[in-house]
């Protein structure tokens, strides 16, 4: 019985930047797609030829794929296309290079939320062997001979040199690797052997990467190349080594017929343009054509809008291709237009919070008393301070559901003039007074309690029934470790606030063994984004 990861820690792809330097404009498609899911020969994924091999052969009890938040959607699909289990890829929360976990990290939190008992096989997956013929068992059956770890490496090529890679000393009558250098200078070690992400690890060394981890505060450290020096220099753990004959490409040449699917939003785009004609009819626009197509990293059915934030996206780009100006449309209006866009077009129940944030973007306070809403037909939007937030945090399930179901009732007992749920939405509003005043005094006890009344208020005006066992579990969790907490959206989500930075990351840890994707939000401020265009 074996147990294989294959570790995803880009939050960037390689390619996306050779892209903005691609002057052929070829490969302008394949921006911010994952090395591991480019194209290569005959069109043929990295990670296809990996899974082929692996599902093939059937030598693993379980397969995990760990990637980061920023990447998921793309692996999701991967997924969902090849008949790899999607609940087996495990997203780490990280959306950004400097909110990373680290490739230790990754590794260790697919073992401690997957509770993984078996030993471990580890293969990055934006690298592939050159002779892609090479059979895993015979890596597998190496690593059953010997009462150690094990790693694999090969002979830099000419030209290759040793500061680029990691490089062992191996001992050549055991095969136990003698020393591990990551990345050393050229005169520091006379080998050439190089050490690739291909790994065997035996159960009951698991727990030292834990050990590993609580050493090395910056996550710079948190790679395993460090990972082996320590095990193998420090800790003098009994590694081995397995050559193989050929390299291992990390990076694939590109065939110029090659191809990727896009996702187009072609229905999205004729509702839109239909709508957004009507809407500026006093204006000429010109008569061009365009391509659109999209990329998201916001998860799906978790109330996050991210439906919504597909359709602000489109009308921003529609705005800027035909130089429709905030003037030309104002933002109260655009969060009107996109949410008649959702209802009134593609059937979704929604409200005007999302379309007004995403229009404003940063903190912003919104008050849609009945008497403006009738009077202008839009609310009041405040932007509001944003500098010296707290930490706030974001967890949401691994196995959403329709978040537009916990919609639908509340509102049309809310139509209907129900006592209790028209009661409810004023209190809603008093709430989010009280809450602007705690930002505005930064006053952060305060919105912390704001923030559990909001859920109690929420949970009694739509049940726990409607609001079901998943979002429970969340919130009670959280309660747990002392943070407050509510639901961000409609359901599938919690967002908190925890001031104690140790019960943060225990926190952190329990939710992850829980299932749940969790990170800590890095706010956007629009106006720091104003002030780094001006420049």
């Amino acid at each position: 019985i074996f147990c294989i990861a294959l570790v995803f820690i880009s939050c960037q792809s390689y390619f996306s930047f050779f892209c903005k330097n691609d002057v052929t404009g070829l490969y302008g498609h394949l921006a911010g797609v994952p090395k591991a899911l480019l194209p290569g020969v005959g069109g043929k994924k990295i990670l296809d030829f990996w899974w082929e091999t692996v599902n093939t052969r059937q030598l693993f009890s379980e397969v995990y794929l760990v990637t980061n938040a920023d990447k998921y959607k793309h692996f999701e699909r991967w997924a969902t296309a090849n008949d790899f289990p999607v609940e087996n890829v495990v997203n780490d929360g990280s959306t950004t290079l400097e909110d990373r976990l680290g490739a230790v990290a990754d590794l260790e939190l697919a073992i401690r939320s997957r509770r993984l008992q078996d030993d471990i096989m580890v293969i990055a997956g934006d690298m592939l062997c050159s002779d892609q013929n090479f059979d895993i068992a015979q890596v597998i059956r190496f690593f059953r001979s010997k009462s150690g770890e094990l790693a694999i490496y090969y002979e830099l090529e000419e030209g290759e040199k040793c500061c680029s890679r990691g490089i062992v000393e191996v001992c050549p009558e055991s095969h136990r690797i003698t020393r591990f250098l990551e990345k050393p200078q050229e005169g520091v070690t006379a080998s050439r052997l190089a050490s690739v992400v291909f790994y065997c690890l035996r159960k009951d060394t698991l727990s030292h990467l834990s050990d590993f981890l609580l050493q090395q505060p910056n996550v710079e450290d948190k790679t395993f190349g460090r990972f082996w020096e320590w095990l193998i220099n420090e800790i003098k753990f009994p590694v081995y080594g397995m050559k193989l004959p050929t390299g291992f490409q990390h990076f694939l040449m590109f065939r110029h017929d090659c191809s990727l699917p896009l996702f187009y939003l072609f229905y999205y785009c004729i509702i839109l343009m239909c709508a957004f004609c009507c809407c500026v009819d006093s204006i000429a626009l010109t008569k061009q054509n365009f391509t659109l197509k999209y990329d998201t990293n916001i998860p799906r059915q978790v109330g996050l809008a991210g439906s919504s934030a597909i359709v602000s996206a489109t009308l921003k780009c529609l705005m800027k291709f035909y130089n429709i100006t905030e003037d030309d449309l104002p933002k109260p209006v655009r969060a009107n237009f996109i949410l008649n866009v959702e209802t009134d077009e593609l059937f979704i129940t929604a409200g005007l919070q999302d379309r007004v944030v995403q229009v404003y973007e940063g903190l912003v306070y919104m008050d849609f008393s009945k008497q403006l809403m009738e009077e202008r037909g839009y609310g009041e939007y405040i932007p509001l301070d944003m500098s010296s937030l707290p930490a706030f945090w974001l967890a949401y399930l691994g196995d959403p559901s329709d978040s537009g179901r916990i919609h639908s009732n509340v509102r049309q007992r809310w139509l209907n003039g129900e006592s209790d749920v028209v009661e409810a939405m004023k209190r809603f509003a008093e709430l989010t007074d009280q809450a602007r005043a705690a930002f505005q005094s930064k006053d952060w006890p305060r919105l912390a309690q704001l923030m559990d009344e909001n859920f109690e208020l929420r949970r009694s005006v739509y049940t726990e029934d409607c609001l079901g066992p998943g979002n429970l579990r969340m919130v009670q969790l959280a309660r747990q470790f002392g943070s407050a907490v509510k639901l961000p959206g409609s359901g599938g989500a919690v967002v908190g606030l925890c001031m104690d930075s140790q019960q943060l990351m225990e926190m952190k840890r329990a939710f992850q063994e829980a299932g749940c994707v969790f990170c800590i939000i890095v706010p956007y401020c629009p106006a720091d984004s104003a002030v780094q265009r001006s420049k």
